[in-house]
């Protein structure tokens, strides 16, 4: 979409000229180790909500994961600040993005290097945002120009939803006042998932919204900035299927190079 260690001293990776990005020999080795879950990172990934720092000081016993017609209300009504992680996946998701920064610089850069494997285009306005060669400008209209990966810290669900995140080259309009998605980018989104998801699940005409939801996150709560991305979550779809979306379209499995944190967690993957 998207990703509790202890901090081991590690040496600073190589840069490649004139890039942001870092070229590490392996991935993190801190993620593979597990932090007490009381300690997050001083600095987080992305703004955290009232409702994320209530959940740093939660137990996991008293949280209710994400049910179908919950998720329906929330991103219907634009509530996407409701969405939340399990606790114990929001301090570990910190903490990996702690450790993962000190050995790549960003996250953006793991995803980059690790996930997506675009390379970025040299540009002299550090504002522009990374920026990539591509097919068509249109978001969507060529494969070549997205990536479906799964979310690799995904909100805490009930099982049997997958969350998945379709990455792109090219932004998706928004307004520039708020930053919503405009009216043509929303029917330009609804087309897409309907295309490969909805089709894809066997969502029946008249029944949208059965195992196919879609969001975008404002600026605000992306934890990854820069490279536009749509949250799409799906119910009642096989492996098979999701990892056919995986495969057609990006490398064979997200998360062969991000260690699972989650040992014995509750994320449908």
């Amino acid at each position: 979409m998207i990703n509790d260690s202890s901090q081991s001293k590690q040496t600073p990776p190589a840069t490649h000229a004139g890039s942001d990005l870092t070229t590490p020999t392996k991935p993190p080795e801190t993620a593979s180790v597990r932090q007490p879950e009381s300690q997050p990172p001083e600095a987080p990934a992305f703004n955290l909500t009232a409702r994320d720092r209530q959940q740093l000081e939660a137990d996991d016993s008293t949280f209710t994961p994400h049910g179908w017609s919950s998720l329906a209300s929330i991103i219907s009504e634009n509530r996407l600040e409701d969405l939340l992680r399990y606790p114990s996946d929001l301090r570990r998701y910190l903490s990996w993005s702690a450790s993962t920064r000190v050995a790549y610089g960003s996250t953006t850069a793991f995803l980059l290097q690790e996930r997506l494997r675009w390379i970025l285009l040299p540009s002299v306005d550090p504002e522009a945002g990374p920026q990539f060669e591509f097919m068509n400008e249109i978001p969507f209209a060529d494969a070549r120009d997205y990536k479906i990966l799964r979310n690799d810290w995904p909100y805490g669900l009930e099982d049997g939803i997958v969350h998945l995140v379709v990455w792109l080259k090219t932004p998706i309009p928004t307004t520039p006042d708020t930053g919503d998605l405009t009216r043509r980018s929303r029917e330009m989104v609804e087309e897409f998932v309907t295309r490969v998801f909805r089709k894809g699940a066997g969502e029946e005409d008249g029944e949208m919204g059965s195992k196919v939801l879609w969001f975008k996150n404002p600026t605000g709560l992306q934890s990854v900035r820069g490279i536009d991305h749509v949250h799409v979550l799906v119910r009642g779809v096989s492996e098979e299927v999701v990892e056919g979306w995986v495969r057609e379209n990006g490398r064979k499995r997200s998360g062969e190079l991000c260690v699972d944190l989650r040992k014995g967690g509750r994320t449908s993957r």
